[in-house]
Parts: C-alpha cells; sequence; structure tokens
C-alpha cells in the first residue's frame, strides 16, 4: 500500500505531458446515450469491480489520465467519457431526445450517466466539479447503480453556487453567458498557471467544445436543486476530495460533507486534484471502495 509521503512525493514529482496519450492497453469506443454518441475510453480486466469518472463542464475524460494506470493497477476496471457537448462528444446533445429538447439540462446529463451505469452495471462513481451534481442526482434516481460517490471539487451548495465562490461570489449574479464567458477567460490565459503541455491540450478542446453548452451548463449551476437530504439518505461510501485552493471555501466543503454524511479528503493544490494530487486521490479513492465492500 503507498504510504501518505509516498503517494505526495509521487505527485509532487509528475512531469509535464501529453493529455491526449492515455496508458496502453486503454480502449476506445461511442457509447451510445440518450442524447447521443458519448466519447468513452476503458482500461483493466472487463470483470474487475468498475469505477467511473465523470467529467465537469469545460471538461473531457482525459482530465483522469493519471488516474487510469493507478485504478487498474489497483484490479478495477476504470472508465471515463465525454458529456454531451463536450469534445469529443459535442454533437450529442438535446436535439437527439425523443423528444428532442432545446437546450441542455440536468436530466439530459443524469439520464447520460444512468444509461451508462446500466450498460455495466454498479459502479464506483466520480464526479468532478459540475459532474458532482450530476452524480448526486444520479445517485438519488437510481441508487442501485452505485457503490460509492466521490465527490472532486464539486460545488457544495445549492441554488445559484457561483456566489459561494472565493472572491467572485459576491459579483457572480450575472447572466449564463457572460459568467461563462469569464470562466473561459480565465481558463485560456491560465490563470491557474498550468503546465504547457496541460494548458495547449485545454485551449484544443475549448475550441471544439460548443459554447452553447457551457452556457447552459453555467446556467444549470446557478440553478441547482436541493438533494442534499435525498444523497444523505442513501448510505453507500462518500467522500468529498478537494484541494486547498478550490474556487469553493474549505468551510464550506467540511459543511456539505457533514450535511450528506461523507469524509473529506483535502490536498495541497487546487480545483483539479486529479492533474495535481493523483496518488493521494486514488489512495483515497481505494480506502472509500474498501468500505463498499
Amino acid at each position: 500500500m503507498t504510504t501518505i509521503d509516498d503517494a505526495l512525493e509521487r505527485d509532487q514529482a509528475l512531469p509535464d505531458l501529453d493529455w491526449h496519450v492515455f496508458p496502453d492497453g486503454t480502449e476506445r469506443d461511442v457509447f451510445r446515450a440518450p442524447s447521443g454518441g458519448l466519447a468513452r475510453v476503458r482500461l483493466g480486466d472487463p470483470a474487475a469491480p468498475r469505477v467511473v469518472l465523470v467529467p465537469g463542464v469545460a471538461g473531457s475524460k482525459e482530465d483522469f489520465v493519471l488516474l487510469f494506470p493507478l485504478l487498474a493497477a489497483a484490479g478495477y476496471r476504470v472508465e471515463a467519457y465525454d458529456i454531451a457537448g463536450h469534445y469529443e462528444s459535442v454533437d450529442a446533445g438535446p436535439q437527439h431526445l425523443d423528444p428532442p429538447r432545446e437546450s441542455y439540462d440536468y436530466p439530459l446529463f443524469v439520464d447520460d450517466l444512468i444509461a451508462i451505469l446500466e450498460a455495466g452495471g454498479p459502479a464506483h462513481v466520480l464526479g468532478y466539479s459540475f459532474a458532482g451534481l450530476v452524480t448526486e442526482l444520479a445517485l438519488v434516481a437510481r441508487p442501485d447503480l452505485f457503490r460509492s460517490l466521490t465527490l472532486m471539487a464539486a460545488p457544495p451548495a445549492t441554488g445559484q453556487v457561483f456566489r459561494g465562490v472565493k472572491h467572485i461570489g459576491p459579483i457572480s449574479d450575472m447572466s449564463p453567458h457572460r459568467a461563462a464567458g469569464l470562466i473561459l477567460w480565465g481558463i485560456r490565459y491560465n490563470l491557474n498557471r498550468t503546465p504547457p503541455g496541460r494548458i495547449a491540450f485545454v485551449r484544443e478542446r475549448l475550441g471544439v467544445t460548443g459554447r452553447a453548452c457551457i452556457d447552459d451548463v453555467v446556467g444549470l449551476m446557478m440553478a441547482t436543486p436541493d438533494f442534499s437530504d435525498d444523497v444523505a439518505g442513501i448510505e453507500i461510501p462518500k467522500l468529498i476530495a478537494v484541494g486547498e485552493h478550490d474556487l469553493w471555501p474549505q468551510a464550506q466543503h467540511d459543511a456539505y460533507a457533514l450535511r450528506i454524511g461523507a469524509r473529506v479528503a483535502t490536498y495541497a493544490t487546487g480545483h483539479a486534484p486529479c492533474e495535481t494530487a493523483p496518488h493521494q486521490l486514488v489512495r483515497d479513492m481505494l480506502r472509500l471502495f474498501a468500505d463498499a465492500q
């Protein structure tokens, strides 16, 4: 078992890398979800317990490149997919629903996730940022499909979740389009000072992902329903994994964890522990998984 210090040292030694490249043996396919074709990657023994990793707004499956070999080596079948309207799933969207809808909404993302879980059986699920909200809604709808839930850098709030964001919360009441524009501006101009290989990939991905979809998702995050009591009532292991410099203050994550019955793991990093603290994150996820057995 990797020690705490060993995991930290491994994370501190991470090099810059090409974020397009998954480990050897990774399988690629397109999953036919209710909203259309979702680009998916999978690694590990197909008979092993599943781990499903769901990226957030403006993200993609590549956000989990560093988690893939660690989870597969630990004996799990790990998979991730691009959510509708994003990167290699850019053509999936509300126009493919029956009947078609005009905008991306919570049911679209939840139904896509449920379809993926139904196709392969119950899984340990991680939701990153916006996808944390999606995974919680999916858990409430279909608790039988979840072995555990990890919320990584997910909003610890309901309603207009950006009000709780550090520094910009008091000025975050604006149109979804304008708010999305500010978020994208910060990403493009690398305000988080991510390494060259990472920011190059992120800018490439933003050039593909649909702006209308991002506007819709930001609008959803400004009107998040309160499902915390329902999540709290489902007795599966839960983990909130966040960086010390996350968008939302640590006190809010701690309070939300207490509310839903989750443990908390905090790392000396920012909004993306999957990029900067993968060994520590996987260490804590494996401990969570053990509690589900």
